[in-house]
């Protein structure tokens, strides 16, 4: 189906030792518009499209959100990995630390575990692509929010990265949900 290079998609410098980032960033690995959620939300949803494109286009996207995954978690850990415990006490790291050690584990940044209730399917390729384009935004918004707390100008470059494939994906999408439309709007002939 794929082949996987045994590195990142986009290299991770990590500048500082930042517990408090890291417990922001995890957002992005186990929240409800992070990068787990959208891969298995566009591997899901690819079986129901009606077009070869459009399962194309899920596919390809889909299988990005899990190396963009990746990344997020390299991002945390390079963040928390040298840590000492008293630089991990009193930062919102902390709680994360007591259950998971410094092992990045799928949940938002409030410590919500990770959940299946956070991917939506619905069948219809319309309803579908319109919720994959939101996902999109709400992930730009969040890696621009999370530019903006950070401090430390490696990190915030792969974040940049990120958010630029965030836009592209949100573009790739729009293009399938006119060429969807135009499908399902195709006069049938029998």
């Amino acid at each position: 189906m794929w082949i996987y290079e045994k590195k990142l998609q986009y290299p991770v410098r990590v500048d500082t030792c930042n517990p408090t980032l890291a417990a922001m960033i995890i957002e992005q690995f186990g929240g409800p518009d992070g990068e787990l959620s959208a891969g298995i939300r566009y591997l899901t949803q690819r079986w129901t499209m009606p077009t070869n494109q459009g399962k194309a286009t899920l596919t390809d996207i889909g299988t990005e959100e899990l190396a963009h995954w990746e990344i997020i978690g390299t991002i945390v850990w390079k963040l928390v990995k040298d840590a000492p415990e008293e630089a991990i006490k009193g930062t919102p790291f902390e709680a994360h630390y007591v259950n998971h050690g410094k092992s990045p584990f799928p949940h938002s940044a409030a410590g919500e575990a990770w959940t299946a209730a956070y991917i939506q399917s619905k069948a219809d390729p319309i309803a579908d692509l319109h919720e994959d384009m939101a996902a999109e935004e709400k992930a730009r918004a969040t890696y621009e929010y999370l530019i903006r707390v950070s401090d430390d100008p490696g990190v915030n470059e792969a974040l940049s990265f990120l958010r630029q494939r965030e836009i592209v994906h949100f573009q790739r999408f729009g293009e399938t949900l006119q060429i969807v439309q135009e499908e399902m709007n195709r006069k049938k002939y029998y």
